[in-house]
């Protein structure tokens, strides 16, 4: 099944086959029924079939990890030690130099680092105007932050970031940076960040959520200097549920302070004055931890690895060349970024809401997308050519997203085609062609923060699958 193939179509089908929910219908306005497409890879991916497979055989065995004596727990306990060298090996981490932190998602793995390091205020902690609020808003009132200017394609300018490491050294200790953008897709030349950090002293940090998903990625030899000390990345956003993520870096770092969330699970030996902490990754893995999460992602990375990810990489790049293309012959639509991108692609429609696009993807279309911001509000700002207004607050406070700055995120994946993509082409093409009749037909409605058709009786359709759900027969 997992053979050397050319054609990297052939991957993309075995992938395609494999996703939870491919063929799941929707309905939408006119009371029709679509198959749904998943234009939202960049907030969570869709859940992979022989990984839940796997699942269903492991909790068979599954039963609460280390110093049970149960043959459950013991099976249990090496499958979720070994689950973390799975996990390492994806990014080619050192298992002999490099802790694997099991953690919920990349914003809890950046947390946890931010405390991990016991900044005190004098030191420069470098990150960039391109930043998700997790890679943004951990490091504020822990350090000196300063921020890498970017271009107006919204592309790192990597001269500005030399010029802080010289203005700054020897006090800048880490330079946290993301490996692609979750606006724009641009791809950061990290190693050689990583090459320029280290010249001058620093660690670097990568935020691998938008980029490990995508690409093959090395963190290398920790003897080479484009080495990457850290990375964080999210099991939801690379085919894994059950809330998984992880934060890999040198194990030495894990074991100068005590953890910053201390209990069961993080001790050797409690005494009435003197606690003895466990060896990384335990010290910073409180309480029980997440072992059906820490499976699930082990399986996952391990079945794309055996079907390739440079395949996926190679489809899904031309899968996003296309779209960019074609999007950039309608008059009417403007892009956002520039050309190196994971498949993440932003835009907006001249005098339609971003709030309305998106609702007219969904009711009529049954595409599912992303608009607002996503977390990174100041990098929309600048790509929108906006100043900071304190006023947006008052419409954030009144759920008014068809008045707040923001654009349309469409986010491609390895099992998405190109059929769903000129599928996708077509409606955008529509709602140009027809602003004005969509403008009529849809209406915003304050409560739910979101416009809805004004003829639309299927919304309760949210409503029969949500009681579904929650008695536990879902269709």
């Amino acid at each position: 099944m997992f053979m050397n193939r050319s054609n990297p179509a052939v991957e993309v089908m075995i992938l395609r086959k494999n996703i939870k929910g491919i063929n799941q219908r929707i309905l939408v306005r006119g009371k029709k029924k679509k198959r749904y497409i998943h234009f939202d890879n960049a907030a969570s991916t869709p859940a992979l079939v022989p990984v839940l497979n796997d699942m269903s055989r492991f909790l068979e065995w599954y039963s609460g990890v280390h110093r049970g004596t149960g043959y459950k727990s013991m099976v249990s306990s090496r499958v979720y030690d070994d689950c973390h060298q799975v996990i390492g090996r994806f990014v080619n981490a050192d298992p002999d130099r490099d802790s694997i932190i099991m953690v919920n998602n990349t914003t809890e793995g950046i947390n946890k680092l931010s405390y991990r390091l016991h900044l005190k205020p004098s030191d420069v902690v470098m990150t960039t105007d391109m930043e998700h609020h997790s890679n943004d808003l951990p490091w504020r009132g822990k350090a000196t932050v300063v921020y890498v200017k970017v271009d107006k394609d919204g592309v790192l300018d990597i001269e500005h970031a030399a010029s802080i490491f010289r203005k700054n050294y020897p006090r800048v200790k880490l330079l946290t940076v993301c490996g692609a953008s979750n606006v724009t897709g641009h791809v950061n030349n990290v190693h050689l960040l990583a090459e320029m950090a280290h010249e001058y002293g620093a660690r670097i940090m990568v935020d691998g959520a938008q980029l490990v998903p995508h690409r093959s990625f090395d963190m290398k030899s920790h003897s080479d200097p484009r080495h990457i000390d850290f990375i964080a990345f999210s099991g939801h956003k690379i085919f894994t549920p059950f809330g998984s993520g992880a934060l890999i870096g040198p194990r030495e770092v894990f074991t100068q302070n005590p953890p910053d969330y201390t209990g069961g699970g993080t001790v050797k030996i409690v005494m009435k004055k003197k606690v003895y902490w466990s060896d990384p990754p335990d010290s910073d893995e409180p309480g029980s931890p997440n072992v059906t999460g820490t499976y699930a992602l082990a399986r996952t990375l391990t079945y794309l690895s055996r079907l390739g990810m440079d395949k996926l990489q190679e489809h899904e790049e031309g899968l996003t060349s296309y779209l960019l293309e074609q999007i950039g012959r309608i008059p009417g639509v403007e892009l956002y970024g520039s050309t190196d991108r994971v498949g993440v692609v932003t835009f907006n429609i001249k005098g339609l809401p971003h709030a309305l696009v998106g609702a007219v993807l969904c009711y009529e279309a049954g595409i599912g997308t992303r608009t607002g911001c996503f977390c990174a509000q100041n990098y929309v700002r600048h790509l929108l050519g906006l100043k900071e207004n304190h006023e947006h607050l008052k419409l954030y406070d009144q759920n008014r997203n068809d008045k707040i700055p923001g654009m349309v995120r469409l986010s491609l994946a390895g099992y998405n085609t190109r059929e769903e993509v000129d599928y996708f082409l077509q409606w955008l093409k529509d709602i140009v062609q027809n602003k004005y009749e969509f403008k009529q037909r849809y209406k915003f409605f304050i409560e739910q923060g979101s416009f809805a058709p004004v003829d639309f009786t299927g919304g309760s359709l949210v409503d029969k699958v949500y009681k579904r759900c929650m008695k536990g027969s879902v269709m």
